[in-house]
């Protein structure tokens, strides 16, 4: 099945180790590409590079700000991309005052990295998982490995993000949306606002988990895509 690849897109200051699990079970079937989010600092950017990179038809999965990455790999190119995938994710464009919240972000991470992840790692997880230090461990050491630089780049790309919601209703592949229920950063009404405007969505809603549940509910992540794919593949692998 190499003639399309699943695009694995992690989100904000993430990288290959938030889909990780997906991935494993994934790459028996699938050609598999771990999308780097690092370089650039506009959504499409990062979009149009992952197009260029990959020259096959795409399956495109995404966490968070990954997920708004994916919607405009479908945009950029709707011939191509087959089929999204979108965990913990978002629509919408910049919200009043979210510039000063970010700018304080990107201050600090440029102080310590460490003391940005101390701070943003744990409102991102569900109750369950708040004193899960094997998870937090994991969180911070990916936070800390990418950096102040990469983290600003990000965050510019966030602040500068396209209203997803204008050309949506204009995604016509299949659409799986997840999220967590007690994902406070991106939660259910917003997925569920995603779903009303693609054509073809369905939504899934995974207890026990927040913002990071590709992380937290590793095994419940893994079968829902993995089944939607199976039931969804005769859509997705039309000729």
């Amino acid at each position: 099945m190499a003639d399309i690849t699943i695009v694995l897109i992690p989100g904000l200051v993430s990288d290959a180790r938030v889909w990780k699990g997906l991935a494993d079970v994934l790459a028996e079937r699938h050609a598999i590409y771990d999308g780097n989010v690092q370089r650039d600092d506009r959504i499409k950017d990062m979009a149009g590079r992952l197009l260029q990179e990959v020259g096959s038809d795409i399956v495109a999965i995404g966490h968070s700000m990954g997920g708004r990455v994916a919607m405009e790999m479908a945009h950029q190119a709707p011939g191509r991309v087959r089929a999204l995938v979108l965990s913990n994710t978002g629509h919408d464009a910049k919200k009043p005052g979210e510039e000063v919240k970010r700018q304080l972000k990107v201050d600090l991470a440029h102080q310590d990295m460490a003391k940005l992840a101390a701070e943003w790692v744990p409102p991102m997880l569900g109750p369950s998982r708040i004193d899960d230090q094997a998870i937090i461990a994991d969180l911070t050491d990916m936070v800390v490995s990418i950096g102040p630089e990469v983290h600003e780049r990000q965050i510019k790309a966030l602040l500068a993000r396209p209203n997803a919601a204008a050309y949506l209703p204009l995604i016509t592949c299949p659409v799986l949306l997840l999220t967590g229920a007690q994902d406070s950063w991106s939660p259910e009404p917003q997925h569920r606002e995603i779903a009303d405007l693609a054509p073809d969505a369905e939504l899934h809603v995974i207890d026990r988990a927040g913002h990071f549940l590709p992380m937290e509910q590793t095994t419940k992540t893994v079968e829902t895509i993995t089944r939607w794919m199976e039931r969804r593949w005769e859509d997705i692998h039309v000729e």
